[in-house]
């Protein structure tokens, strides 16, 4: 049986703070990759996401315009992809709602990020950020979407978007949405702390130099490379030799994924050669790949009206997308819906 399915590609970031060299690496990239292949590409600025933790309204608006901007600077063309905020398009909601009730308490109770983010004090938790994956399936679903590109953090909630996918075409004998695929690949798509290798590079830690935010300048990358923790050891020739050195094998993959190639191309370069050689290579590496996006996103942020002006022509085509989606999901749940005359 051939898919009736198009292939559509979505994905999106929380605006909940400042982009990372992790979201860079581990989404934008292969975004701008994805786009540049020629296929139909929606990218969403999650801002209904990011209020399940409560935000500063004015820095909200400021990481919104400022994530925009970042995709922009990154590469994404506002006329090839469609680059738009969530809550401008009120389907993510409607049909969120309508998943909540496909979705079962039981499916949502194991979601482990959610277990991370509440805490011990889970009762104190909004009802947002538990039902925050069925938001996520309506995020993809609204658009018939049919590959999301997710990092390993987020595969659960992906697993619960195809689970909601199956009940609802099984409850209404339909095939109606799609069972999505994950797209997770390279040798960056997780990368950790500066500071940590254990850890993933995040913009929440309390430690600024634990990340390279792409908001920093040439000199303030190149400081936080040359101080990155790591290890006396020169680097193997081989990744095995790796494994119990996460530090290591994190500064590796970092320049993998700037240099477009594998981590094992990287040792086949540097093997042998101490951190006080290869340091300063990525340091003029990450400098060159992500300072002209700084100096972009720097230009772009100093006219946030045409930052408003691609957003709102973006959600405009979103809508278009997900109108007729969600009219038909009306239909196939018994929603009355208003008839032209």
């Amino acid at each position: 049986m051939s898919d009736p399915f198009r292939t559509r590609v979505f994905s999106g970031i929380q605006p909940s703070g400042g982009l990372t060299l992790g979201n860079y690496l581990g989404a934008l990239q292969r975004f701008v990759t994805t786009q540049d292949d020629g296929t139909e590409t929606i990218y969403c600025l999650v801002d209904l996401h990011a209020i399940t933790i409560w935000q500063d309204p004015a820095k909200l608006r400021h990481a919104t315009r400022e994530l925009a901007a970042g995709f922009i600077a990154a590469g994404i063309d506002p006329q090839r992809s469609i680059l738009f905020n969530q809550s401008q398009v009120p389907a993510h909601a409607e049909l969120a709602w309508i998943f909540n009730c496909v979705a079962r308490m039981g499916w949502l109770s194991r979601m482990t990020q959610f277990k991370d983010k509440a805490g011990k004090n889970r009762e104190n938790a909004s009802v947002g950020l538990f039902a925050y994956p069925a938001l996520m399936a309506a995020d993809i679903l609204a658009y018939h979407a049919t590959h999301v590109p997710v990092g390993e953090d987020q595969k659960q909630h992906l697993e619960l978007t195809r689970d909601i996918a199956i009940k609802f075409n099984h409850d209404y004998e339909v095939e109606f949405f799609p069972v999505v695929e994950p797209v997770i690949e390279g040798a960056a798509t997780r990368v950790m702390s500066l500071r940590d290798g254990t850890k993933k590079m995040s913009k929440s830690d309390p430690s600024d130099m634990s990340r390279i935010n792409l908001t920093d300048d040439a000199d303030a990358i190149s400081n936080k490379i040359r101080k990155a923790r790591t290890d006396p050891e020169p680097l193997p020739d081989t990744l095995d030799a790796l494994t119990e050195r996460a530090e290591a094998r994190n500064l590796v993959n970092i320049y993998a994924g700037l240099a477009g190639c594998s981590p094992a191309d990287v040792l086949a370069q540097f093997a042998g050669q101490g951190f006080g050689t290869f340091k300063p290579a990525l340091a003029d590496l990450a400098v060159a790949r992500l300072a002209p996006i700084n100096t972009e996103m720097t230009r772009l942020m100093q006219d946030v009206d045409e930052i408003d002006r691609i957003l709102a022509d973006g959600a405009a085509r979103a809508r278009a997308i997900a109108a007729p989606i969600l009219a038909q999901t009306h239909e196939i749940v018994g929603l009355v819906q208003r008839r032209e005359v």
